[in-house]
């Protein structure tokens, strides 16, 4: 089939408007429709890209061509004979990984946000030509992307890139501006760190150092022998801003969204809350390149972007995804043992904390996730648990499992090798497929002897809290809730600021119990004006148990009540592996490998 041509520049930056050109070498004699997906791989929301289209036209042999829209994504072009041209405008203003965004600084678009499908041309080759926009601030913008470069265009410069067909044309991102770049190898491979954004003082030399290990501990992961990627190239593409946090996927690249104080500075020493945070998002989006890019659920091979797509595995694609997240960052030496113990405590915190664990399970949740997890309200804690959070603790819950079961031969490192010699590693050459929800359990089992019938039926679909004190105790590591904190609770959480607006409610809590609601307004405790700043500090003169008197406005009504309060929230668990010997410290290093 001959290509597919799209042309796309910034045609207004103070307006936020790209112009993209489609042109169909032979299109259908009957009428040509296209098509803009509703959603994005990785983003489990109907976002209706196609509301961002301002105006579109047609042309073919330099006459008008009418066009028709048929439905909310697709349109009809009248028949015609001859190339079809579509000339169309694409508001984007959308700070974030997940649509288009543009602006006198920067430009940024996913090709679910932008590029138009020809129907029945998804298989057809894709030509785009990125031009840059014009006027002399933008004389020095470059182009980052991971599409491989037409014949006569430079890398990072503008010009034509080439998609093998329309799937790989949207799992492509782009970024236009002006960035800081490095690379680095990771067995071989180059791997290219882009940072747009004003960064002062950005370490490029110690991001590179310390993304290499975390790489290739992955890249080894799923190829030990022959430490294959399973990409030519690869791109970190990061968007640094005053403040944010998100990434998404994709098959040679990420695009990632952080605070630029998160970001590395020349004489930084250690490595900050911040840096770790990235680092680790680094690390989620890269293990994704195997665990969803290239394994996938049934559903998702291939994909409809035209509505969403039902699975019950997203805790095994982003649940475990996040377990080994912040896991390779302790096997590839970023971060120590105690540094890793405090991230696990704080997740099996977090997860504990929502009461929704008790009445969602995690493949419930992932079915879900379109109309709750993505859609979320100031209910979510008390009836949503979350596939990612909860779902790194079902992968721990099954690594330590099948570790013990098979006196440390086996582990879920195995399991995510079969996942990927079976399902993964041929994806993209027109022989792998994806796997079915009725397949999961035994693979499980074929990968490693072990019996994991009981532990699928509690930890995927049951809402019991997982026993893991009890799973931690044969590798000399101990679990307990650290209840170091004094402060009494509302049972609620706050926004901060100038007022306190309650945002959640917990169920059966003291905030509850005395009939407050999210979006009421702390007015004062017992006399003392409050704030979204100093609640903590006015209840910190309190013991749990006691009675206080709240003045609230709820919405213009103001009301007084009273409540008992209740004990300190537990924010994190403490994990020890202080004293550990013989086989549980043998059996605990073997699974830390650190």
């Amino acid at each position: 089939m001959k290509p597919v041509h799209y042309s796309i520049v910034p045609k207004h930056p103070a307006a936020h408007l790209f112009e993209v050109t489609l042109t169909v070498a032979e299109p259908d004699p009957l009428g040509q429709r296209f098509s803009l997906p509703v959603w994005i791989p990785g983003s489990y929301m109907v976002r209706e890209f196609a509301r961002h289209i301002v105006t579109l036209t047609a042309h073919s042999g330099g006459r008008r061509v009418a066009v028709e829209k048929i439905d909310k994504q697709t349109w009809q072009a009248a028949a015609c004979k001859g190339p079809l041209t579509l000339v169309y405008e694409v508001y984007a203003w959308d700070l974030s990984v997940r649509a288009a965004h543009l602006d006198d600084e920067v430009g940024f678009f996913n090709g679910t946000s932008v590029f138009l499908s020809v129907e029945g041309q998804e298989g057809s080759p894709c030509e785009i030509e990125i031009r840059k926009p014009e006027g002399a601030a933008f004389r020095d913008w470059r182009v980052a992307t991971a599409l491989p470069e037409a014949r006569g265009t430079k890398r990072y410069g503008f010009g034509k890139y080439l998609a093998a067909d329309y799937d790989a044309l949207i799992d492509h991102p782009v970024s236009l501006g002006r960035f800081a770049l490095a690379r680095f190898e990771a067995f071989g491979v180059p791997h290219d760190v882009v940072i747009c954004g004003t960064v002062p003082k950005l370490d490029l030399e110690r991001l590179t150092r310390d993304l290499k290990p975390i790489c290739e501990a992955q890249i080894a992961l799923f190829e030990p022998r022959t430490k294959r990627a399973p990409f030519e190239r690869y791109v970190f593409m990061t968007m640094a801003i005053t403040d944010g946090y998100g990434g998404l996927e994709h098959r040679a690249s990420t695009a990632l969204i952080c605070k630029r104080a998160d970001l590395p500075v020349v004489g930084q020493e250690g490595l900050n809350e911040g840096y770790q945070t990235y680092l680790g998002l680094c690390s989620h989006e890269y293990f994704h390149s195997w665990n969803v890019k290239r394994i996938k659920p049934a559903s998702f091979a291939p994909y409809d972007l035209t509505s969403e797509n039902y699975t019950e595995l997203l805790w095994l694609f982003e649940g475990f995804t996040s377990y080994y997240d912040d896991l390779i960052l302790l096997r590839s030496g970023v971060i120590d043992r105690n540094t890793y113990f405090g991230l696990l405590g704080k997740t099996i915190a977090g997860v504990l904390r929502g009461s929704g664990r008790l009445k969602q399970s995690v493949a419930e949740s992932s079915f879900d996730a379109w109309i709750k997890y993505y859609r979320q309200d100031e209910n979510t804690p008390n009836a949503v648990v979350s596939y990612y959070t909860k779902g790194s603790l079902v992968a721990l819950a099954f690594d330590l499992t099948i570790r013990a079961q098979t006196q440390n031969r086996k582990s879920l490192d195995d399991v995510m090798r079969l996942l990927w010699q079976r399902y993964g590693r041929d994806f993209y050459h027109g022989k792998g497929r994806g796997i079915a929800e009725d397949e999961v359990q035994a693979l499980f089992a074929e990968a490693t002897g072990a019996d994991l019938r009981k532990l699928f039926a509690q930890a995927v679909h049951g809402t019991r809290d997982l026993p893991l004190a009890e799973l931690l105790e044969p590798f000399g590591v101990t679990l307990e809730a650290d209840a170091s904190g004094t402060t009494p609770s509302l049972g609620a959480r706050v926004r901060g600021g100038a007022d306190c607006a309650l945002t959640h409610v917990h169920d059966g809590s003291a905030a509850q119990k005395a009939g407050l609601s999210a979006g009421d307004v702390l007015v004062a405790l017992d006399g003392v004006r409050v704030t979204g700043g100093n609640l903590d500090a006015l209840l910190s003169r309190y013991r749990a148990g006691d009675r206080v008197e709240l003045h609230v406005f709820h919405r213009d009504v103001l009301r007084a009540v009273q409540l008992k309060l209740d004990p300190a929230e537990v924010t994190r668990y403490r994990l020890s592996a202080a004293e550990a010997r013989g086989t549980a410290k043998k059996w605990g290093d073997a699974w830390l490998k650190d």
